[in-house]
């Protein structure tokens, strides 16, 4: 099957029911990430970690112990199946989905996912996400470590200033033009300089 690169955007899941099939690391993952993000977050698992007990106990989240039922797609925008193995499942998943209206990602499936989840590159208030559109899953990791590195706190410092100053030139400013003036001489002398090094198996590859 080829590759589809998608339609990149971003969700708004914030106070939205979004669900998490799934109990371990990789679950416990994605619910914080959810949170963090506003969601109103229900894992479904007989079992969960020590990180989703706590997220349970505390009331952070809601934890139906049993195994997926297809009532739970009521009321849900997006679900995020943490199931490895279970190719069966993860189609019928999606099946009923797409017949509730409902986005789902599958961990290792993505012939059974009507969304992607890119490598995140998250610095302060920027973020920069990475796909591969599944091609290489692997090369988007080692994106995101070097990229993690770039843009270090001061980058993060940076943005928060860029932020306060187009509030600032919002609030005085009353011209447009004037303030997007403003706002690109304050981004003068910014780039983002970088040099892809390739490992030694494609360089030798490049000479066959």
């Amino acid at each position: 099957m080829a590759a589809n690169p998608g339609f990149p955007l971003v969700l708004d899941v914030k106070s939205w029911t979004v669900l998490v099939i799934g109990g371990d690391d990789e679950a416990s993952d994605k619910t914080q990430r959810l949170l963090e993000s506003g969601a109103r977050v229900t894992v479904i698992s007989p079992t969960l970690n020590e990180t989703l007990r706590t997220l349970a106990a505390s009331a952070k989240v809601i934890h139906r112990g049993r195994h997926f039922r297809d009532t739970d797609l009521e009321h849900a925008i997006l679900v995020l199946n943490t199931l490895r193995g279970d190719r069966d499942f993860a189609r019928a998943l999606l099946a009923k989905a797409k017949e509730k209206g409902v986005l789902v990602w599958s961990v290792d499936f993505p012939e059974a996912s009507s969304v992607t989840m890119p490598a995140v590159v998250a610095s302060g208030h920027a973020r920069v996400a990475i796909s591969t559109s599944g091609v290489a899953p692997a090369l988007s990791g080692f994106m995101k470590e070097d990229l993690e590195r770039i843009l270090d706190p001061e980058f993060a410092a940076f943005v928060d200033w860029l932020g306060e100053l187009r509030e600032q030139a919002k609030a005085n400013e009353p011209d447009a033009e004037k303030r997007r003036a403003l706002l690109r001489e304050a981004l003068d002398g910014f780039r983002l300089l970088g040099k892809v090094q390739y490992p030694k198996v494609w360089l030798e590859r490049k000479k066959t």
